[in-house]
């Protein structure tokens, strides 16, 4: 239960409400988003635009019309082929990162990827787990137990990709130009699908999340006001896309130290959704609120305003986030965040002032303290000079 509350931010009503409302636009967002990089990619590839394009949308087509776990990074995987000899996705757990799934490998080597134990304790492993950004490199990087096993890569190079959820790696994916013969191998197209499947299994996660509210929500109308002013509960883990998948084995090899706690993730059949805690009302859910509830001296009402305020600037906040993953990375670094997403804020601030402007909870300007809370941790002078707090 440790992260309950911070579940209890995003999984309400109010995000139930705004899914459903805009899921059928969420899938060409994501679309329209990737394909704006499109241009750099066909060039780094050495293909013409035109056909680039083309096989871009089909293959991240087919991994938006995945609406489980395990159906999105099936076609993730049969997708990277377009663009490789080779590809396979290691699942990461404890440090350790196991074999799921292989394409384009020798017969026997597709049945033993599962099986498969990938040396992360130095090479290209080690580097994409720690920094969690994409790894070039040639055989070597890869582990003698790799190259024994199913061999190299012909043309001595191979890509390693994080997948990346919640700012964790939760999978590894390898693609090379084959071992048999140099054939395709395109880095710039397999990275920009691993980054589209990260954006889509969020999306996923948090729609089936907001369905569960939904269920969840009759068993807790009563008393309404009670629970809102109840205190802040322990929170619990959330959605793990590889909860079903438990590796068989750790390496005998020592994981590294990695900064970034990685998330329990398994590995037995294919990847399903975690359930998540059922919420329950306990006799603490009706107990007055305490002395340093902020909303203590409002009535129930206004109370319950501004909590809803609140939660749905987390909202509109964290989908600033996670489709603008490096453009808040360098905002960070030059302090220049609102200059960087000015169009994203001005409509998501156009969003929160439509519903709760003539509120209540007007004047606390919550969108404005949540975007230096989230994107600048706190830090107002992360979002630049240009950055004006809501009059």
């Amino acid at each position: 239960m440790a992260d309950q509350s911070e579940i209890e931010q995003v999984i309400e009503k109010v995000v139930s409400q705004v899914l459903e409302d805009h899921f059928p636009q969420l899938r060409e967002d994501l679309v329209r988003r990737v394909m704006d990089r499109l241009p750099q990619t066909a060039n780094a590839a050495g293909s013409s635009a035109d056909s680039g394009a083309a096989n871009l949308l089909q293959a991240i087509s087919a991994i938006h019309a995945g609406t489980t776990q395990r159906e999105i990074l099936r076609a993730l995987l049969d997708n990277t082929v377009r663009y490789s000899g080779r590809g396979a996705l290691f699942v990461v757990k404890s440090g350790a990162a196991t074999g799921w799934q292989g394409r384009g490998f020798n017969e026997n080597g597709s049945d033993t990827i599962k099986d498969f134990a990938l040396n992360v304790s130095t090479g290209g492993p080690e580097h994409a787990l720690r920094s969690r950004t994409p790894f070039s490199g040639s055989n070597s990087d890869i582990g003698s137990e790799f190259v024994s096993k199913f061999g190299g890569s012909a043309g001595d190079e191979f890509v390693l990709l994080p997948l990346v959820l919640k700012e964790k790696v939760a999978a590894l994916v390898y693609a090379d130009a084959g071992s048999g013969s140099v054939g395709k191998f395109d880095p710039a197209a397999l990275e920009l699908l691993v980054r589209a499947t990260s954006a889509w299994l969020e999306v996923v996660s948090l729609r089936k999340q907001a369905q569960k509210e939904d269920a969840a929500e009759p068993a807790i109308e009563k008393p309404a006001e009670k629970v809102e002013s109840a205190p802040p509960r322990a929170a619990a883990a959330p959605s793990d896309p590889f909860a079903a998948h438990a590796p068989k084995h750790v390496s005998a090899v020592a994981a590294p130290v990695i900064p970034t706690p990685v998330p329990p993730m398994v590995v037995e059949h294919p990847v399903a959704v975690a359930q998540a805690e059922p919420i329950t009302v306990s006799a603490a859910a009706a107990a007055p609120a305490p002395a340093t509830d902020p909303f203590a001296n409002l009535s129930p009402e206004e109370a319950d305003v501004h909590r809803k305020a609140q939660r749905f600037a987390r909202l509109l906040v964290d989908e600033i986030k996670l489709y603008n993953q490096a453009k808040v990375a360098e905002g960070r670094k030059n302090k220049d965040m609102y200059d960087r997403l000015r169009e994203d804020i001005e409509k998501s601030r156009g969003t929160f002032q439509k519903r709760y402007g003539n509120s209540v909870a007007a004047g606390a300007d919550y969108f404005s303290q949540e975007l230096v809370r989230s994107l600048a941790a706190d830090d107002s002078s992360v979002m630049g000079a240009n950055f004006k707090r809501s009059s």
